[in-house]
């Protein structure tokens, strides 16, 4: 066989290095998985790097892109610190992970289309070197400012720049911006995360270990928020205060939730707690990694969290989900119908989005412990039916 006599199968699982099956030469017997699921068909590059919970939101675009384009193969670069959430997602073919080495490999591919969320100079700069036909989202242009490169992202790009809009008068959820800057048909998708067969045998386990009661409503706290934002997060006295009043019923049991920097903060909080309640209180482990986290709050009914990457996996999970706001945008947060939004009422300075509030945190102290009291009750009580 020469060069020129070469058809290289346009199939997934073709590589140029091995054969697909042992004795089995797919150049000279044909492709040997040539069904509708396994042809290249249309080739996506989808870019989100970072913020773990914009990672795990924009997987909600997966099923849109399937269904505009259901033979297709969809690659996804992120960063290294959001890989884990992508693991076992079966409507993505192969997670790069932002490096040289991945970047060189990416340049060397034609893609049909590139769609770019990331608002970033190095993700808009990789996006204008990466060959494709058509470029979705965001790009750089030739000043090196951050621009829109077609019609559908300029919502979303005027959004980021403009306060009045972004913070007062939009009413659009994320998702909704998100699939009109990619040009995709918009049906409110779930985020798209799945755990696999390990991960499902170690809850049961877990379930088993902690005496799980299916009859009682178990309420997940996710304590914490990342260090980039520290002020997402309630104080350790509010906690103690709603665990407290929660604890007393009977038929509630309270799971402390975080990662690794909430350790001490939930060791604090289960200090503080009534003593005569503190067997009503699961301290999960905080240290095992981002899908052992998942694993914890999936035996959850109800999440109570600011908004994090806590609240997004909650979402994720499609637990009910009570979320408070103060410095973020509300109205950008898709809860599907599973939930209750809690904003600080009156209060001009939010949302805002600073990393160091110069009034004291009023929006903290505004939130409304009651009113997630009532709400858990009243959650439960509908479960009880």
């Amino acid at each position: 066989m020469n060069l020129k006599d070469l058809t290289i199968p346009r199939c997934k699982k073709f590589t140029g290095y091995k054969p697909c099956y042992s004795y089995k030469n797919c150049l000279v017997n044909g492709c040997q998985n040539d069904t509708p699921e396994n042809r290249v068909g249309v080739k996506i590059l989808f870019i989100s790097l970072e913020a773990l919970g914009a990672v795990l939101d924009n997987t909600a675009v997966l099923p849109a892109i399937k269904r505009k384009f259901p033979e297709s193969t969809i690659y996804w670069l992120t960063m290294e610190s959001a890989q884990k959430i992508l693991y076992n997602n079966k409507l993505i073919d192969r997670v790069f992970v932002w490096s040289d080495e991945s970047r060189m490999i990416l340049r060397n591919i034609e893609f049909d289309y590139v769609m770019n969320s990331d608002k970033a100079d190095y993700a808009c700069a990789f996006t204008n070197e990466v060959e494709a036909k058509r470029k979705l989202g965001f790009v750089l242009n030739k000043d090196g400012k951050i621009v829109p490169t077609n019609e559908g992202a300029v919502y979303s790009y005027i959004l980021g720049v403009d306060d009045q809009l972004k913070f007062r008068e939009n009413k659009r959820s994320g998702l909704e911006i998100m699939y009109e800057a990619f040009e995709l048909e918009y049906k409110m998708d779930e985020y798209s995360f799945e755990l696999d067969i390990e991960e499902k045998s170690f809850i049961e386990f877990y379930k088993k270990e902690i005496k799980y009661d299916p009859l009682k409503t178990y309420v997940g706290f996710n304590t914490g928020c990342s260090t980039l934002f520290p002020n997402k997060k309630m104080t350790i006295e509010q906690h103690v205060k709603l665990i407290n009043d929660l604890a007393q019923d009977e038929d509630k049991v309270i799971v402390l939730l975080g990662g690794r920097e909430d350790t001490e903060r939930n060791a604090q909080i289960l200090e503080s707690i009534d003593k005569k309640l503190r067997h009503k209180i699961i301290s999960t482990p905080t240290t095992l990694g981002l899908r052992r986290g998942a694993c914890f709050m999936s035996i959850c009914d109800i999440v109570i969290s600011g908004d994090s990457f806590g609240m997004h996996m909650a979402i994720a999970l499609r637990k009910y989900v009570i979320a408070w706001f103060g410095l973020s945008c509300a109205a950008e947060i898709e809860l599907y119908n599973r939930g209750e939004k809690l904003l600080p009422e009156g209060l001009e300075c939010s949302p805002c989005w600073k990393k160091v509030c110069p009034y004291n945190l009023e929006c903290i102290q505004m939130i409304d412990l009651g009113r997630i009291t009532e709400l858990v009750r009243r959650f439960a009580r509908g479960k009880s039916r």
